[in-house]
């Protein structure tokens, strides 16, 4: 499914931080997300599509090869391999499975298979009270956005914003799983030797926006997702929140109108601290659009003149070896490193 065919579906504080200064949110202390259970080897988990339909069923086999490849057991959804017009099966089967995978004992996590579009329109057919009374870990990214938020809106609980299950899994993406889903550590995403991330990737451009170090819990997924969401009961409060942010195929004037949507909505001047990943292809195929800003320069623009800890160039987003990145839990950011390190474990 084409970036352009879900856009068409989805209808003055000045100055920076002193380095050394720590920003900490009034409400910091009283923040309390429920966690689901961690992994462990042998473990069920379930299998939904709630978005795009997969192309074969050799893909859903591919992902079931990376679920055992963790050392789990896939448990396909029902209407896993349906397709209703570009999403895959009707909103209410698609949210079936969803209530289905929250209400089996036996589950204990739960992977999409792909984003492309359509969790926004099943949000309304989930069962709240279900999902609220079985807290499980949910990883899925882009699109997937819609239930993570919604997800720390109406359930409270911590969900890992990673690779689909139909994604390349590779060691970063692997390893920072296995922490945060198994082994309940802490880990400090982007500390780095010379040239190298934690796991062996390369080292990501960070650019600092804004120096400083902030805490808060981690809020975000996908801009273009979460900016849709913007009026809605499915947002969570950002009181205090670090927003992480990725996309993808999106040209600079829309993120600058996106950015613009959520400042003045404002969730932007609630936060206390940014950081955004990495934002693939997003250039102008317009020649004259490409003479206008920058990305870097965007975001200089909207999120400078917060006055909050601020980097981008985070290793998450349409890429190969991102890092799962939990949802909900508490963390700080040091802009001038461009690490974030988590501060409570996503699981008990």
């Amino acid at each position: 499914m084409t970036i352009l065919a879900r856009r068409q579906m989805m209808l003055g504080m000045a100055g920076a931080i002193a380095a050394a200064q720590l920003v900490i949110p009034p409400a910091f202390g009283k923040i309390a997300i429920r966690k689901p259970s961690r992994l462990r080897a042998g473990d069920i988990v379930g299998l939904i599509a709630p978005a795009s339909p997969v192309s074969s069923i050799a893909e859903i086999e591919r992902a079931e090869a990376v679920i055992r490849a963790l050392g789990l057991v896939p448990k396909r959804g029902q209407h896993i391999a349906d397709q209703f017009g570009y999403l895959a099966g009707s909103d209410r089967n698609r949210a079936a499975d969803v209530n289905a995978m929250f209400a089996d004992g036996s589950v204990k996590a739960i992977f999409a298979l792909r984003g492309g579009w359509g969790c926004a329109r099943i949000l309304p057919y989930l069962d709240w009270p279900v999902i609220r009374a079985n807290p499980k870990l949910l990883t899925g990214y882009s699109d997937i956005t819609a239930l993570h938020m919604a997800i720390i809106a109406k359930a409270g609980f911590a969900t890992i914003h990673g690779p689909n299950a139909t994604s390349s899994w590779w060691n970063n993406s692997v390893g920072s799983f296995r922490a945060l889903a198994f082994d309940a550590v802490l880990p400090e995403f982007g500390k780095l030797a010379p040239g190298t991330d934690l796991l062996g990737a390369r080292k990501p451009a960070i650019q600092t926006i804004s120096v400083g170090k902030a805490r808060g819990r981690l809020l975000g997924g996908n801009l273009t997702v979460l900016n849709a969401l913007t009026g809605t009961q499915w947002l969570p409060d950002f009181e205090g929140a670090i927003l992480f942010l990725e996309d993808v195929d999106e040209a600079e004037y829309r993120i600058d109108r996106m950015l613009t949507q959520l400042g003045q909505a404002g969730i932007l001047g609630k936060l206390s601290g940014f950081v955004f990943g990495q934002c693939t292809d997003c250039r102008s195929p317009d020649p004259d659009a490409r003479s206008g800003f920058s990305i870097a320069t965007i975001l200089q623009q909207h999120i400078a003149p917060l006055g909050i800890a601020a980097f981008a160039g985070a290793n998450f987003g349409h890429i190969r070896n991102q890092y799962c990145i939990p949802v909900g839990t508490r963390a700080e950011i040091d802009a001038d490193a461009g690490t974030i390190r988590l501060l409570e474990a996503a699981v008990i």
